[in-house]
Order: structure tokens, then sequence, then C-alpha cells
């Protein structure tokens, strides 16, 4: 993901979350809103609750890679805030994946 694609303000992760809609499954929590931009932006959160650093960060890095590949499943001109749920310890890349393409498909 490029710079002009990641959402790091807290308050931008503020009004999102409080003010878009959102998806839940069993591994993220995604909440989304129009961002007025031509550009899709990505927040990503995993709670100290998930692990050491070196777990949540192999988990963003994960979730980066899955997101760079799969940009077309996402509509363009939103914010995307994913929130990591302690189910994605239980299942590898591929589900991972799956599961957050067909949430973001099927809303």
């Amino acid at each position: 993901m490029k710079k002009y694609e990641i959402v790091k303000e807290h308050s931008d992760f503020d009004n999102v979350i409080n003010k878009g809609k959102s998806y839940k499954c069993k591994s993220y929590y995604i909440y989304y809103k129009d961002n007025g931009l031509d550009n899709s932006r990505f927040g990503l959160a995993v709670s100290k609750k998930i692990g050491h650093a070196f777990l949540r960060n192999r988990i963003k890095r994960q979730l980066r890679m899955i997101i760079g590949n799969n940009k077309n499943v996402f509509q363009k001109g939103m914010d995307y805030i994913i929130i990591v749920r302690k189910h994605v310890l239980d299942i590898d890349y591929n589900e991972m994946q799956d599961e957050l393409i067909s949430v973001v498909k099927n809303g």
C-alpha cells in the first residue's frame, strides 16, 4: 500500500468507526465510509490481546498484502478500517484472504 492509501490520524479512525457503516465476521470488524477522494484508504488495527508485537505485525503485513492484491474488490473513494479479532489466529493466510474478500464483496 502506498502512503496516500493509509488512514493514520486517530480522528479519521474515530470518524469512520462512529459515522460509517460496518461488516462483521469471525475474524474482522470492517468499518467503511465515503472519504471524498479518488482513492480508497485503509486503516488496520490489531489489539494487544491478539499477541506480542511480532505476531501483530505479521498479521498487519498479511492484511496489507491481501488488500494490495485485491484492490479491485474495494470501492474507490472509501475509507476502510479493519479491526482484527482473535479468531484470525486460528486460520491461515488463504482463509484470511477468503474471509476478508467474501465479507467485502457480499457486504
